[in-house]
């Protein structure tokens, strides 16, 4: 009788580490595995995007670029040249999911049309035109984004000027960038709507996609993807390389965010020990700030750049200024 029980004892324990690593594995595959990415057209945009910063991308010379990867991916950017030669750059970072030309025109036409930067736009690694079997949220992504620096600087020299601009998963890109060791040509990063950390935002989307508690699902999840990306969750924390920034930061989130819940912006800020400051965007959802207060977000950016960027003004100002040099 002792032995039957046993027996189903260890049967029932048995049939449940099944069931989590089935979920966790179920977890890893629709959260972290690369996913199947279908060309996307003018009426298939996400939120983000609108039909005529679509067609904007299309008509501009877009550069395609490479480089190799720490850990040897080929991965693809798309570079735009100022229309006026300067010494301005923003490198764009796109969101989870997306690409840089589907889900970045109307940022990339902000710094190239109103700004008059450099525009560079890099495909994430697992995402559009670059290689990776893995979606890195951000945190293999962060010594992508130090590679892209460096290219930067390769090409355009020590005179350059970059800021980092990334929305959703991009925004926590960049922040996870600001905790590398950054050259002081990196003048400044603007974040927008970004998740604390990895574990975190996983935690948030198991219990309102799926309504599943966070343990035992997500340590096992956790394993898994140490075993097939190469990072735990818990060791890709935004708030912990936030903590170690001296670049100044811009953090900006939507009041009415819930797939990356507005509160998530807190930390970050309150982590971040050099200049920062923090734009709430009313009644704007997630990665929406932008398209829900244009001018309000244009303004606070532009604001934000001329702090910390020589010469930062927006196009039309900096086409007057040089008509008045040439006359006087």
């Amino acid at each position: 009788m002792l032995s039957v029980i046993v027996f189903i004892f260890l049967g029932i324990i048995i049939l449940v580490l099944l069931i989590l690593i089935g979920v966790s594995l179920f977890l890893y595959q629709v959260g972290v595995a690369r996913h199947k990415q279908a060309p996307v057209t003018e009426d298939k945009l996400p939120p983000e995007a609108t039909a005529a910063d679509f067609v904007w991308v299309a008509k501009q010379p877009f550069e395609k670029v490479e480089i190799t990867a720490y850990d040897g991916l080929r991965l693809c950017g798309f570079y735009l040249k100022a229309a006026v030669p300067t010494t301005k750059t923003v490198i764009l970072a796109h969101g989870y999911g997306g690409s840089a030309k589907t889900n970045m025109g109307a940022f990339a036409r902000l710094y190239y049309d109103d700004f008059g930067f450099n525009v560079l736009m890099p495909d994430a690694r697992g995402h559009g035109e670059s290689e990776g079997h893995y979606i890195g949220m951000g945190w293999h992504d962060r010594l992508d984004y130090v590679a892209w620096i460096q290219y930067l600087l390769q090409r355009q020299g020590q005179d350059t000027q970059i800021a980092l601009h990334g929305v959703s998963m991009g925004g926590a890109t960049v922040l996870m960038t600001s905790g590398e060791d950054l050259p002081a040509q990196v003048r400044c990063i603007i974040s927008d709507c970004a998740y604390e950390s990895v574990y975190g935002i996983f935690t948030h989307q198991l219990r309102q996609m799926y309504n599943l508690p966070a343990f035992p699902i997500m340590p096992t999840a956790s394993m898994i993807c140490k075993v097939r990306a190469g990072y735990s969750f818990g060791e890709a924390s935004v708030v912990r390389q936030v903590s170690k920034a001296r670049t100044p930061i811009l953090f900006i989130h939507g009041e009415n965010d819930t797939y990356v819940p507005t509160k998530m912006v807190y930390p970050l800020y309150e982590s971040c020990q050099g200049a920062k400051e923090l734009l709430l965007v009313p009644a704007a959802e997630h990665a929406l700030a932008f398209e829900v207060d244009p001018s309000g977000y244009r303004q606070k950016t532009l604001d934000f750049l001329y702090t910390f960027i020589d010469d930062t003004r927006l196009a039309g100002q900096e086409a007057d200024a040089s008509e008045g040099q040439v006359e006087a």
